[in-house]
């Protein structure tokens, strides 16, 4: 008696193999949507606490999830969010502008206010809910090689060096940020921010596109709705300078080895 083998059917197989990519590509996005997704800087708003060509791990689960939660434009801007809570103030979160022309974008910014408190800037000092912030003027200090763009401060003996302050919030949310001197964003009127939403600013200052800069400017034009929260910031993965080319070998002269894990929550001071 002769044993026959048959030949196996290409189109359950191939069934099979499509089945498999799209239950490995559903799996990236769930976790991208629902758990962390990767995150590249491409500007200095956010300096000296991110440079651009650093990367970070944003998590998305915090303050629950909305339509800015997925990691593609999808979902049109609902309201609310599933299990939502408030973000903590001091806290970094990339957000979705409003604006539905600015859908595709994602920015990355500090929280400073929540719904019911009153932010201004005066001669460039942050004000809230009627009282300044604590704020500690640290100088001239040195910036880590950006590579990037040019020196935002003063250059001596090819060290770059900025004008610091720290400031620590009224929950203890202690941070740095870059004074650049005078700006048209160092005073800015009393803002209420309205119920479900938040106020957020960019480390840098005098020259980032935050809530005290109008939409036709580039701005988020005050207060975002909380659904526009896509995530938190968690900590830096790694981090290139502009030497950095897209070739992999040449990655190790471009390397930041000391912003390597470093951690994006605030330092919370007693």
């Amino acid at each position: 008696m002769t044993d026959t083998i048959s030949a196996p059917d290409t189109r359950s197989t191939w069934r099979a193999e499509l089945r498999g990519i799209l239950m490995l590509a559903l799996a990236v996005i769930g976790f991208h949507s629902l758990i962390a997704r990767p995150f590249y800087i491409a500007s200095g708003s956010m300096m000296p606490e991110l440079l651009t060509g650093d990367r970070l791990v944003v998590s998305k689960y915090p303050y629950g999830w909305s339509y800015a939660s997925v990691s593609f434009d999808v979902l049109p801007a609902l309201r609310g969010r599933l299990f939502g809570r408030l973000p903590t103030r001091g806290d970094i979160v990339i957000l979705t502008p409003p604006d539905p022309a600015r859908r595709s974008e994602t920015l990355i910014k500090r929280v400073i206010g929540l719904p019911g408190d009153t932010v201004q800037m005066v001669r460039g000092r942050l004000w809230l809910n009627g009282r300044p912030v604590a704020t500690e003027d640290r100088g001239l200090q040195r910036i880590v090689d950006n590579g990037n763009a040019p020196c935002p401060g003063e250059v001596t003996d090819g060290i770059c060096r900025v004008h610091m302050m720290r400031e620590t919030l009224p929950n203890g949310a202690s941070y740095t940020t870059m004074d650049l001197g005078q700006s048209r964003l160092d005073d800015t009127v009393a803002y209420r921010v309205p119920a479900g939403h938040i106020y957020v600013m960019g480390d840098n200052r005098d020259n980032s596109a935050d809530s005290r800069v109008a939409t036709d400017e580039g701005g988020l034009g005050g207060a975002v709705p909380v659904e526009s929260i896509g995530g938190r910031a968690e900590f830096a993965t790694f981090s290139l300078n502009g030497n950095a080319t897209w070739n992999p070998l040449g990655w190790l002269a471009g390397f930041r080895w000391d912003r390597t894990g470093d951690s994006l929550r605030p330092v919370i001071r007693s």
